[in-house]
């Protein structure tokens, strides 16, 4: 999830966002109409599914489970709930801030970056975050027990520097997890974030690269080789290394964060986070134009998959083919189930 329409704090202007909600997506969907010749040779697809859940508070962080359920953040709300497999929604955890990322671990717990929270506007049913939460003081790593609800918070620092905004998180074979920290975007100043990894226990949390603008997905191909990440101002997917766990190979200067650019979008437009398919494509759920951009590891952009609104911001797979495509429909609270032409990549848990 992109945490920072901060600029919008100043609400006397007018803008794009108090038309209503889907005049909104129409006209940002019309301006990406001058994209690259790149953007325009890729398959253009339209989402083919339903909602399975409505009334979510800015849905974030789907985890499919093995009995057919989806767990999912409500940003807004705070908590972790559970949506099942008749669309039912059970609260799983009360976690306060602004749980942001959600993933499985090894031992059956669900681990989630919370970003401390934000404050919010919504027009005509439509939500979306406008900067920090009036009491903000930092992020976190919680661990919730499923069974039980219990919350842990693991980390808060990294040698003595607090983190801003955890994003999104994935495990390795190594049972230890990366994580995006997106920074904290204000109304006068950003503060920058970074790539991290850490230990399920407690024990151990490095950052890996940094500064990085905005990072906000992540993912590992399916060899655990390499990594992905997605920035959301600059709608560029960036890639790294793994040399050990924990531990990225870093690009020189000019290469603004260490990474290796797999894919800029021209235009006006912003990533959010992503999900890889088995065959090692990179599926990066994208603002403004509202979809799910698929790239190839050598950079190809193959598909765009229009989303019915322009806050499309997360994607994980499931059902026991993996070809389900659980999606985010944020603005909206709104949790979409795709049919996907191509099988998701199974995760570590």
């Amino acid at each position: 999830m992109n945490p920072a329409d901060a600029s919008t704090a100043d609400t006397s202007r007018t803008e794009p966002s108090q038309l209503e909600p889907r005049q909104a997506a129409q006209a940002a969907r019309a301006s990406q109409s001058q994209a690259s010749s790149t953007q325009q040779f890729a398959k253009q697809l339209t989402l083919q599914g339903e909602v399975i859940a409505t009334g979510l508070q800015f849905p974030e962080g789907p985890v499919a489970m093995p009995d057919g359920s989806v767990l999912v953040v409500e940003i807004a709300g705070g908590r972790l709930v559970r949506v099942t497999a008749t669309g039912d929604v059970q609260v799983v955890a009360e976690l306060g801030g602004g749980p942001n990322g959600a993933a499985l671990g090894p031992d059956g717990h669900c681990y989630v970056c919370n970003n401390g929270g934000f404050s919010w506007r919504t027009d005509a049913g439509f939500s979306r975050p406008t900067g920090p939460a009036a009491d903000y003081a930092g992020g976190c790593i919680q661990r919730v027990n499923l069974d039980t609800g219990a919350v842990d918070t693991l980390y808060t620092h990294c040698d003595g520097i607090a983190l801003h905004g955890p994003n999104d998180i994935v495990f390795d074979a190594h049972g230890g997890f990366w994580f995006t920290d997106f920074g904290k975007t204000f109304e006068d100043r950003m503060l920058r974030g970074a790539l991290y990894y850490a230990r399920l226990d407690g024990s151990f949390i490095r950052r890996a690269a940094h500064p990085v603008l905005t990072p906000n997905g992540v993912g590992l191909s399916p060899d655990g080789r390499t990594l992905y990440m997605s920035e959301t101002e600059t709608a560029r997917l960036w890639s790294y290394p793994v040399v050990a766990p924990g531990e990225l190979g870093l690009e020189p200067w000019p290469s603004p964060n260490g990474g290796r650019l797999v894919h800029g979008l021209p235009g006006y437009q912003r990533f959010d986070s992503l999900a890889l398919e088995a065959n090692g494509n990179i599926c990066v759920a994208t603002l403004v134009r509202g979809g799910i951009s698929v790239f190839s590891p050598d950079g190809e952009l193959l598909e765009f998959h229009a989303a019915p609104e322009g806050y499309c911001t997360n994607i994980c797979f499931g059902g026991p083919d993996r070809r389900t495509a659980f999606i985010t429909l944020s603005g909206y609270g709104q949790l979409f189930a795709a049919r996907w032409p191509r099988a998701g990549l199974a995760l570590e848990a």
